[in-house]
Parts: structure tokens; sequence; C-alpha cells
């Protein structure tokens, strides 16, 4: 295990088996007044506030605090848990028109089956010009299944694409993946952005010259490099819980060109059989 080798056993720990400590970013929403207009409606009866959905991270940052203590666990018997299904036909009025027609409501209901709690732990837009507004997101849910006697905590993250529409910014795609907490830790290489960067641009397209320090603010790491076609590269890496590092975007830029964004797929142009 080369990652391992070049960690010392305890930052190798922590990196990878330990679960996130970031605070919720979901804390909106917390008065029981917001939901009063909203009792006993289904979620083709519900108007939407201009005012949650102003900016696209209003819509997000909103649309997570809806969800924090929404809750879909079948089979519990502690009671109430949280606002209860109370937040899922509001939050379904934040998605676009044309992502409520792929998705029915009951199909987006049983996507949160066994949720109880969810925090939103990491939010970050995604500079990509060819698919308009996107952010990146992480989420940590408290996990209960029909037959199970404990609650779990559970790791997710994904991307995120919003349209403007009617009165605001509108969900108009989801993608979220399941974090591995155990398989991802013992294999090496591809769960470094360094070594990301090093194996693929540099063995693989053996392009790298030279790679400068990592500059890491919070969990998103910035690395560039200097390539043999006398380009310079930069890259966004988001460090997940599971500390594993997440490509988010490339630059490209060529002397004192602006920085201009590319999509290179080493896996498809450098590796042959």
């Amino acid at each position: 295990m080369v990652l391992q080798n070049q960690m010392d056993d305890s930052s190798y720990h922590q990196r990878y088996f330990r679960p996130s400590c970031l605070p919720a970013l979901n804390l909106r929403l917390s008065d029981w007044k917001f939901y009063e207009p909203y009792y006993e409606k289904t979620y083709d009866q519900i108007q939407l506030p201009a005012k949650l959905t102003k900016t696209p991270e209003d819509t997000l940052l909103n649309y997570f605090s809806l969800l924090r203590e929404a809750e879909n666990i079948a089979g519990r018997s502690c009671g109430t848990i949280g606002n209860g299904h109370i937040p899922f036909p509001i939050a379904f009025n934040f998605l676009s028109n044309n992502y409520q027609k792929k998705l029915s409501y009951q199909k987006y209901l049983h996507s949160f089956s066994g949720i109880g709690h969810t925090s939103l732990i990491k939010l970050c837009r995604v500079p990509d010009e060819s698919t308009g507004i996107k952010f990146f997101y992480e989420i940590e849910t408290i996990e209960a299944f029909k037959g199970k006697t404990t609650e779990y905590f559970g790791y997710a993250y994904g991307f995120i694409q919003l349209v403007h529409e009617q009165t605001g910014y509108r969900i108009s795609d989801v993608q979220q993946l399941t974090e591995d907490f155990l398989c991802a830790p013992y294999h090496g290489w591809d769960q470094d952005g360094e070594s990301i960067v090093d194996v693929k641009y540099g063995n693989w397209c053996k392009l790298l010259n030279k790679r400068y320090p990592t500059i890491q603010k919070g969990y998103v790491k910035h690395i560039f490099f200097h390539g043999n076609d006398g380009a310079d590269y930069y890259f966004i890496f988001i460090t997940l819980t599971n500390g594993t590092d997440m490509e988010i975007a490339q630059f490209r830029k060529i002397n004192d060109e602006n920085w201009k964004q590319v999509d290179m797929k080493p896996e498809e142009e450098c590796l042959t059989e």
C-alpha cells in the first residue's frame, strides 16, 4: 500500500477511519411556524415563498434544511422522529418542473427510505461552463431500516444542478453516491489527489513536468503542475469524509493566458491496450 507507507499510522487512521466532525450547514427553517401553512397539504397544493429560492445557495441551504428533520423510517416504535413526513411535499417543490416529470412524488419519497435525519456538511459551487449552475455536496444521515435494532451514520456525496425557473432557482438534477469506508482506504493511490495527478498525468500521460505544493483550504485541495507541453494545469479536489479526494474541476493555461476549463480523461486518452 503505497499511500499508507507515505503516511504514519496515526495520520492514516485519522484520515480514513474517523467520521466527519464538520458542523451542519442546513440549520435554517427551524421555527415550527414555517410549517403551519403546509399541514395536510399535498405537494401539488404548495406554493413556495420566493425568498426560499432567491439564489442558488438559498435554494440548496433551504432545501437541505427542510430535509434535516424529515424522516421516512418504517417500523420504528420510539414515537415521532423530527418533523416526520411533513417536509417532503414542501421539499419536492424545490425540484424543477422537468425534474418532477421524471421523478414522481412517490419515487422521490421512496428515495429517503430508512433515513431519519440529514446533515449537509459540505457544499461547494463547481466551475462548469458546459452545464450551468452546479454544486458538489456531501451529507451525513442517521439511518435505520425495518428489522434493525440500531441506527447508524451514513455518508453520501454527489452533484446537484440548478436552473432558474418560476420565481427562483430550482433543482434540475441530483446525483448521489454512497461513501465506502472500508474498501477505499485499502486500495492505494486513487484515493489521494496528489497521487492521482502523479499517476494519471505523470505515469500514464507523461504530461507532468513539475507538481507544485498543494494549496488546501479546509476540505478543498488546489493542485497545480507544469506540463511537458509548456502549459500549466490546475485541479480542484474535494476531500470526502472517508478521506477520498474527488476531482471536481480541471483548468489549463499557456503562459499569461487566463485559465480555461478542460475535461481531460486520462483513462481514455493515455491508456492503451
